[in-house]
């Protein structure tokens, strides 16, 4: 048996045609589902580059103006570098070149010179500081080459400065001082690209040395740590010189960082921007997504398309071969116009083969009947020769002198009337293999009474006969039983005082099991005669004994005072045993 078959109720799902083809077109289209994903992860790659491109592009334009004011000032300082040391011995001189410097520059909040003690004299602002001790100023001296420094609070203007250093040495190569310039953050934050207010902009550059010392941050130099990547320090990142990547702030956001080189091996910038900002909606869905939802679509375009063309009409043309399996014989037409001509082809052998079917069908019912028919004459013309037996039997029984004669050919008549009673009933009914023993039993019981009684002998009679179907093979002897025990009961049949009484019951007291019981009564002062005496021969006991075989039951005879009662069960037989018997005598 197929897996589709025997489950109407559609419990084995993968037996069903749609199932089956649904999953063979998943199988077909993955191929185009990984290309999908494939291409979709390949562009997805591409635009992250490009938007990394663009990003690192973005931070270098927003440090533009950050970078032109270090580097100037940084040239600046390299200049000063030369001009100081002839000027060291004049500080009203060298406070001079610095006033100029920083006029030029217009962005210096300082600019001077610091010899090794650390006692300042030659400043733009005319003053005199002492920076002997100061740890920073000892971090600036140690250095060989130029440096950047950031100081929250500057020591000479108090405010927030990125300090730039730059050694001065002599003609011999020994180390006279440094000279310090000193940015207000408040000018670098100036020199940002403001194009939009700040709380608009989403990039935060932050730019720091080779050490990793923050020097300058648009968010604020107290909030730039909170904007640095935990899994990466600015150490390492000015080793990486140019890159760009993405992960999570100490804040724990996801962020995208830029890192840009602004002096070589000495300052660089760090752009940072929060990661859906940066790459818009490339990241927002998964790369499968849109390839799932392609292949989910072909999908059930496909299915369908199946559905449509082919599922459809097999499920129309499936639910009418099982009506028409079931015994319907009203046969729609199937539209199966839009239906591919394989189809078409099937639903018009459905058609020839129904009109077969029904034609046949036609032909054998009008057989069976012809066949019913004749039966039904064969059994009318038996019933009559029967009849006409015992009008003759009637006949000879008149011209009969002795009472032994008349006796036997009175019971001679009474079985031919039986027989004859029997073929009646097959006459009236309505099928070919079967008879109603309501309808068969009390017309013998009838036609026994009528025979048995007279003017001077009268029985009361009653019956209860079951609407049991009997097969022929045990209709016949059951009613000839049945003639023979009420031929014995109303021979032996007497009552104290009022009328003798008889009752003839046919019941099923359980499924499948026939149970017949002919009672009478009996006088007390009779004596009880048993069925071996009948007739003085005792053919009437043999012939209830060989009834009796012939149904397969078993009988039992029982004597209580006032009653006299034979009980005959047997199992009934099913009809489609004598259907069977008949379609062997039809093929024989």
């Amino acid at each position: 048996m197929s897996d589709g078959e025997g489950d109407p109720g559609g419990r084995n799902a993968f037996g069903r045609l749609g199932v089956r083809l649904a999953l063979l077109l998943a199988i077909a289209l993955s191929p185009l589902l990984l290309i999908a994903i494939v291409q979709s992860l390949s562009m997805m790659r591409e635009a992250r580059a490009r938007s990394e491109a663009a990003l690192m592009g973005e931070t270098l334009r927003a440090v533009s103006g950050e970078t032109r004011l270090i580097q100037q000032a940084q040239a600046e300082a390299r200049l000063l570098s030369d001009l100081v040391p002839p000027l060291i011995a004049d500080p009203a001189a060298c406070s001079a070149l610095m006033r100029r410097v920083a006029k030029a520059d217009g962005h210096l909040s300082l600019a001077a010179f610091i010899p090794l003690d650390g006692h300042m004299s030659c400043a733009s602002t005319g003053q005199s500081f002492d920076f002997s001790g100061n740890p920073l100023f000892d971090r600036m001296i140690a250095e060989p080459e130029p440096s950047f420094a950031v100081y929250p609070d500057g020591p000479i203007s108090k405010a927030s400065i990125l300090r730039i250093a730059q050694p001065v040495t002599d003609s011999a190569g020994n180390r006279l001082g440094v000279i310090s310039l000193s940015l207000p953050h408040s000018e670098l934050a100036s020199a940002e690209d403001a194009q939009a207010p700040a709380s608009e902009r989403p990039l935060v550059i932050i730019t720091f040395d080779s050490t990793g010392n923050i020097l300058t941050s648009s968010a604020g130099i107290e909030e730039a740590p909170n904007r640095l990547p935990v899994d990466h320090s600015l150490q390492q990142l000015a080793r990486n010189r140019a890159t760009t990547f993405t992960a999570e702030s100490r804040r724990g956001n996801a962020r995208v960082y830029s890192v840009v080189e602004l002096v070589p091996d000495l300052l660089y910038a760090l752009g940072s921007w929060p990661a859906d900002t940066a790459f818009g909606s490339v990241t927002r869905f998964p790369p499968v997504l849109f390839p799932a939802l392609m292949w989910a679509a072909s999908l059930f375009v496909a299915y369908f398309a199946m559905q449509k063309l082919v599922i459809g009409h097999v499920q129309r043309l499936s639910r009418a071969l099982a009506s028409f399996a079931s015994g319907s014989r009203i046969v729609d037409n199937l539209e199966v116009e839009g239906a591919p001509q394989e189809i078409r082809n099937l639903a018009e052998t459905y058609e020839k083969m129904t009109e077969t079917i029904l034609h046949d069908e036609a032909e054998l019912e009008d057989m069976i009947h012809h066949k019913e028919v004749l039966l039904r004459e064969v059994h009318h013309r038996v019933k009559n020769n029967l009849q006409l037996i015992a009008s003759i039997i009637n006949m000879q029984m008149r011209k009969a002198h002795s009472p032994e004669a008349k006796g036997l050919m009175r019971s001679l008549q009474e079985r031919v009337i039986s027989l004859a009673t029997i073929h009646r009933g097959l006459y009236q009914t309505s099928g070919l293999s079967d008879i109603s023993a309501n309808e068969l039993i009390p017309d013998i019981v009838r036609q026994i009474t009528r025979l048995a009684t007279g003017p001077g002998r009268r029985i009361e009679v009653t019956t209860r006969i079951a609407p049991i179907r009997l097969t022929p093979d045990q209709a016949v002897p059951l009613s000839l039983l049945v003639t023979e025990a009420m031929t014995n009961a109303m021979k032996y049949a007497s009552a104290d005082t009022g009328m003798p009484k008889l009752s003839v019951t046919l019941q099923t007291p359980n499924p499948g099991r026939v149970e017949l019981v002919v009672r009478n009564t009996v006088a007390a002062a009779a004596e009880p005669t048993p069925p071996e005496a009948a007739e003085g021969t005792g053919l009437g006991s043999q012939l209830i004994g060989a009834f009796v075989q012939q149904l397969g039951g078993q009988m039992q005879v029982e004597t209580l005072p006032g009653s006299y009662a034979l009980t005959v069960q047997f199992d009934l037989r099913p009809l489609d045993e004598a259907e069977l018997r008949h379609e062997e005598r039809a093929r024989g």
